[in-house]
């Protein structure tokens, strides 16, 4: 079998997902944009408090009616995450796809979010950070492991599991990513290749001989 895994944010995407919905709700006076940023620092850094940060970015999900949700993650795919897919980076989705490779976007973004992204690039597998639902509505927590860090192995691995597969015995495996948060996974496929990475994870691929790929 041949994979070729793509994280989302600042790989495909030039931009963070999550602050760009965020930019999206303070327009109209239902996030704080500025504390999604500040988020997004600790998270360029290594520190994210992953549970506050959840606790306050989940809270629109909760308060919002889910078709009001619903309009406005189209408006907010059309308007904001769509124009700034880098083109490079949709021609190798495609690249691979013609190939032969089980292509999957592998991302610390909500499904919600990134199911749209997903969609619109027509890849079909997702393996994403899932939010809990009660009927229609989001209940403010999550469905399972988060898929971020380490928790992207253990999601990638159940993803492998329900093909009968492994990371140590899927045959070839290609990880595309910017972020030294994905450095847990980076280094367990078989090719692992940093998209115009972050100094951390530049240096890492300098140190480790890994390939290093612009899409920008």
């Amino acid at each position: 079998m041949r994979v070729a895994l793509f994280d989302l944010d600042e790989t495909l995407l030039d931009g963070v997902s999550d602050l760009l919905w965020s930019e999206y709700l303070a327009e109209r006076g239902e996030s704080d944009a500025e504390v999604t940023r500040g988020f997004h620092r600790d998270y360029q850094l290594g520190r994210l408090d992953l549970a506050k940060f959840l606790a306050t970015y989940l809270d629109p999900f909760v308060r919002l009616e889910p078709h009001t949700l619903q309009a406005w993650r189209e408006d907010w795919y059309t308007t904001r995450a769509a124009p700034r897919l880098k083109p490079r980076g949709i021609e190798l989705v495609q690249q691979r796809r013609a190939a032969g490779y089980e292509v999957a976007l592998v991302t610390a973004t909500n499904d919600f979010l990134s199911g749209r992204v997903a969609d619109g690039l027509g890849i079909s597998e997702l393996i994403a950070t899932r939010l809990e639902r009660a009927g229609e509505r989001y209940t403010g927590r999550l469905h399972g492991q988060p898929c971020f860090r380490e928790g992207k192995i253990a999601r990638v691995e159940e993803w492998l599991a329900a093909r009968g597969l492994g990371l140590d015995h899927a045959g070839e495996v290609w990880f595309y990513s910017d972020s030294h948060n994905d450095l847990p996974l980076l280094s367990r496929v078989s090719h692992p290749v940093c998209v115009d990475p972050d100094p951390v994870l530049q240096a890492a691929a300098q140190e480790r001989g890994w390939p290093v790929l612009t899409l920008r």
